[in-house]
């Protein structure tokens, strides 16, 4: 009889992991329903899923605005890298709900293996996401996970923030928004990142600090959409599209 592999979960985990999934997207299907969208983008800037069907392409935005994008961006089938944490569990299991698919990892455990997953995702052509200060932040700094894999595959990097005109603000690390029923939420697109891959730059030349450069231009890229977010949320609702 073969011996039954024991869970790395508690009782009392996997009965969250049960529960809470399940609950919480009924209650993100019911929330978002509620809201509605508005697509900006900078200029010369095409955003994904609406102006071309997003494939081989890694896109990232700021931790903070998750709750958003997990439900605005829900029928992508993109591919998220999630930490091997039990909250990274129970974030998975709602992401899945959603239609979305998962890679383990961070940048302090499982990163690697997480990058050549996501390595994998890409050459299948279909794209992968990075919430770019996660897991802990620090807030509005990205990590270099995304910087790497556009190195490996060559694919574009596209950045996004979701801003929500009425929200709930939580006091977590990445100052964590829940927007409200029935508020506007801006998607402004920054401009594209695209990194040097092996073809390009010899191996060699590709030095630590030329990594942290273009690490420095994904944190501006990111900050640009976060900011004209920002602004553009104040704006009359007039003589703009909105999309569902």
């Amino acid at each position: 009889m073969p011996r039954r592999t024991s869970s790395p979960f508690t009782l009392r985990q996997r009965f969250l992991l049960a529960v809470i999934p399940r609950l919480v997207w009924l209650l993100l299907h019911a929330l978002g329903r509620t809201w509605r969208f508005q697509v900006i983008a900078d200029k010369g800037v095409t955003p994904a899923f609406h102006g071309f069907a997003p494939g081989r392409h890694i896109f990232c935005f700021w931790h903070q605005c998750v709750l958003a994008c997990a439900y605005y961006y829900r029928s992508t089938q993109a591919t998220i890298i999630i930490s091997q944490s039990f909250d990274g569990e129970l974030i998975t299991r709602v992401l899945q709900l959603f239609g979305y698919s998962a890679v383990r990892g961070s940048s302090s455990r499982g990163g690697p293996q997480a990058l050549l997953g996501l390595q994998s995702v890409l050459d299948a052509g279909r794209p992968a996401i990075f919430t770019a200060d996660g897991p802990r932040g620090p807030i509005h700094r990205a990590k270099s996970g995304p910087i790497q894999l556009a190195r490996l595959t060559g694919a574009p990097v596209g950045c996004f923030h979701l801003h929500p005109e009425r929200c709930w603000t939580l006091r977590s690390w990445d100052r964590f928004q829940i927007p409200r029923p029935f508020t506007r939420i801006v998607v402004s697109w920054g401009p594209w990142l695209i990194v040097p891959s092996d073809d390009d730059i010899p191996v060699g030349e590709f030095t630590a600090s030329v990594a942290e450069d273009y690490r420095q231009r994904l944190d501006q890229n990111l900050e640009l959409a976060r900011h004209r977010a920002e602004e553009h949320v104040s704006l009359p609702l007039e003589n703009s599209s909105d999309h569902a």
